[in-house]
């Protein structure tokens, strides 16, 4: 019988799995990560949060980060509004607004907090737009996703006891029924 923390790191592989098969990630993305160690236990959010489970999960996401070439942001919980831990190059890459606060498993998340001790140079900042990102139980990262996120229907739904959402972006329709969305030789001229 597997034991949770193996059960654990089989269901993120699952999902890293799936992400990388999607091929709607590409070099450069910025991907956010809301994660409730709690949930993974199987507790409500917020109320047994685990170092050990977050480092399952880190592990799992350096591993994309490596393959795809992307920057992780892993949200904060709601006690520090949200924010998110990313690279500082990251942040001065992107024009990122920087705050001043340390992620503790009791105020920002045992993610969050893991994060903050393991990345290289880590800084907080305020807010992101995100490319893609994966919600692991219920976090809620939308406000950190650009427009127009669209969910993704994975296979493996669950890391441990969490429910897994994973959402992508794609650029706004505009222009109605005669604008073009495919790059074409046809007639691009407006009549």
């Amino acid at each position: 019988m597997v034991d949770f923390n193996q059960q654990v790191q089989n269901d993120t592989r699952a999902v890293i799995d799936e992400w990388l098969a999607s091929q709607h990630l590409r070099e450069g993305n910025l991907f956010v990560i809301g994660c409730s160690t709690s949930e993974i236990a199987g507790k409500h959010i917020g109320t047994a949060g685990s170092e050990e489970l977050a480092a399952i999960v880190f592990a799992a996401l350096e591993y994309l980060k490596s393959k795809m070439n992307i920057k992780l942001a892993f949200q904060c919980c709601e006690h520090l509004n949200r924010a998110l831990v990313v690279e500082q190059k990251t942040m001065d890459t992107h024009k990122l607004e920087q705050v001043s606060v340390i992620p503790a498993p009791t105020a920002g998340g045992s993610m969050a907090s893991y994060a903050y001790k393991h990345m290289k140079n880590p800084v907080v900042v305020e807010t992101i737009q995100a490319h893609a990102g994966i919600d692991i139980g219920e976090t809620m990262i939308g406000m950190h996703m650009k427009r127009v996120a669209i969910p993704l229907r994975f296979n493996q739904r669950k890391i441990g006891n969490a429910r897994v959402t994973a959402a992508r972006t794609r650029p706004k329709l505009i222009g109605g029924e005669r604008a073009i969305y495919k790059d074409t030789a046809a007639n691009n001229s407006c009549k």
